[in-house]
């Protein structure tokens, strides 16, 4: 009688898929520590030589502009715009890059998923 399951030759599944499972869980583990830990960063970023400033939390959240007196010209509130726009913008670069980078760590390069 032929037996089922298991692969060819009648051999039993090797403890392979067990090991997998605890590295798995153990980069799951990983995963939500670092999240935690990224979400509680800061990311300030200026723009206009510093008369712009813009500080980003870890859960895309902007939590603070700061703004120098000569910078707010109500004959030019397009240039404050852009200037709030631009260390918005990189503040949030910082965070994907450093949030990327991070990740990167714990998956070794798998893009956030599993070769399988």
């Amino acid at each position: 009688m032929a037996k089922r399951g298991g692969f060819p030759g009648g051999m039993a599944m090797p403890g392979n898929m067990n090991n997998l499972m605890k590295q798995a869980q153990k980069m799951q583990k990983q995963m939500e520590e670092t999240t935690k830990e990224l979400e509680e960063k800061e990311y300030t970023a200026s723009a206009g030589g510093g008369a712009v400033e813009v500080t980003i939390s870890g859960k895309k959240e902007v939590v603070k502009v700061k703004l120098s007196p000569e910078v707010v010209d109500p004959d030019d509130i397009e240039m404050l715009e852009d200037l709030i726009v631009a260390a918005t913008n990189e503040a949030w670069r910082q965070m994907e890059e450093t949030t990327n980078a991070s990740m990167s760590k714990i998956t070794g390069g798998l893009g956030g998923g599993f070769p399988f």
